[in-house]
């Protein structure tokens, strides 16, 4: 972690003429630091807003059936319908600065978790499909500013522990998002059947998520910028405005991002019927994508401090991309006799994306920085990853087998390990530009 201390270097002169008004406070930390309880309340706020990142996805996805025969959708808009989280992420996730830089990160979070609940709670009283697109497309506004800006958070509020807290917070998410698919089925039935009724019980955990960072708002209203890092991540730097789209790290990086996102909504949205056109029976086939996301918890935690403490995180994306290849050269060659083990294989591939946060924690010295490079590489990996799962069906279709996609899909984890190696270098965005 050899320049994670320099993070609050920015923050650091304001620090001592502050000091005075944080003990005032209560803050028993070092000048210029946060309260202890503050930071507590931000690794809660941090976890259940990781938690709430998924759900309006993957909960759907669960009772597509359902919705589409309740509001009479059709199959074509039910295929756009899945396309619209990736597409949402790319076009309101680089808004985020720019609210971050005039509202700071603690109010778009918040109004993002807002967003998220109101969301949830309209879109199951839509009596349309205009309606009830328009109630996902909030929730997913409110998903895509908070997923780029949780890198920054942490970026600011643990900077000698970006490796442990990205790893807590991704771990939050893989948990949201594996509860979500596998709750929202029988969860429905306890509820009285209806798809209204489970979709909009995701609405509660999303209320809860709003309470932390209202607290945190309330708390800036005391304390000065030093004591609650937050606009100050955003103060202008001296000289010339980094330019983000000139640094080769910040491209490679939201290719490598991109490229794990493809493989990861194809996986979700397609590995189920792989292995049932096998012959796996269907209930199987939801346990084995049950496990593939599952593998995402533990790992989740354990790859980002792995990361954090190695000066190239290089080696460990071709170690994930050599896990995606031998479990898609599995259900190339054997999808129902090595079922299990190719899902395995796969579920540690898709562990790409905590080691992808990580890096964009490492690869900027400053606040300012970390939320120009979150936003950029996720808008533009998120973009990259729109019309992956939707030439998988296309080459699905028209091949009449699994072949032709499944070569596609391991195809693309060569890719992925030269981007993910060159994103990996030891070299932050702000020497670049």
């Amino acid at each position: 972690m050899p320049d994670e201390p320099q993070t609050l270097t920015t923050a650091a002169p304001p620090a001592r003429s502050t000091a005075p008004a944080a003990t005032t406070a209560g803050n028993s930390s070092a000048p210029g630091r946060p309260a202890l309880w503050v930071t507590r309340l931000v690794v809660v706020g941090l976890v259940l807003a990781a938690l709430n990142l998924r759900p309006a996805i993957t909960s759907l996805g669960a009772l597509l059936e359902e919705v589409r025969d309740g509001l009479h959708m059709s199959g074509s808009v039910a295929g756009v319908l899945t396309s619209v989280p990736p597409l949402c992420f790319a076009v309101f996730g680089i808004t985020a600065p720019r609210l971050a830089r005039r509202f700071g990160n603690a109010a778009v979070v918040c109004a993002g978790m807002a967003a998220i609940l109101a969301g949830l709670a309209v879109r199951p009283f839509a009596s349309g499909t205009a309606g009830f697109l328009a109630a996902s497309a909030l929730a997913l506004m409110g998903i895509a500013v908070s997923n780029v800006l949780m890198p920054v958070i942490v970026k600011r509020y643990f900077p000698g522990r970006v490796g442990t807290m990205t790893g807590l917070y991704s771990m939050a998410l893989a948990l949201g998002t594996s509860l979500a698919a596998a709750a929202t089925v029988p969860m429905t039935t306890a509820l009285g059947g209806s798809w209204r009724t489970g979709l909009g019980a995701w609405a509660i955990l999303a209320a809860l998520a709003v309470l932390p960072w209202l607290a945190l708002l309330r708390d800036r209203g005391t304390r000065s910028p030093a004591a609650f890092p937050d606009r100050a991540a955003h103060a202008p730097a001296a000289g010339a405005p980094l330019r983000i789209t000139r640094s080769r790290t910040a491209w490679a990086l939201g290719a490598f991002f991109g490229l794990q996102a493809t493989g990861a909504y194809i996986t979700m949205g397609w590995m189920p019927q792989i292995f049932r056109d096998a012959g796996v029976p269907a209930g199987t086939a939801g346990v084995l994508l049950a496990v593939t996301m599952v593998m995402g918890v533990p790992l989740a935690f354990v790859i980002p401090r792995l990361a954090t403490r190695l000066r190239n995180q290089g080696p460990i994306a071709v170690g994930l991309g050599l896990c995606g290849l031998a479990g898609y050269t599995g259900l190339y060659v054997a999808p129902a006799a090595g079922a299990w083990a190719w899902a395995l294989l796969l579920g540690v591939s898709n562990c790409a994306f905590p080691l992808a946060l990580t890096m964009i924690g490492m690869r900027s010295r400053t606040g300012a920085g970390v939320v120009r490079l979150s936003a950029f590489a996720q808008s533009v990996g998120y973009l990259i990853s729109i019309p992956g799962p939707l030439l998988v069906g296309v080459l699905y279709q028209h091949s009449g087998g699994w072949g032709l996609p499944i070569a596609l899909m391991a195809g693309l984890m060569l890719p992925q390990m030269v981007v993910g190696t060159l994103a990996g270098r030891d070299r932050t965005v702000e020497d670049e530009c």
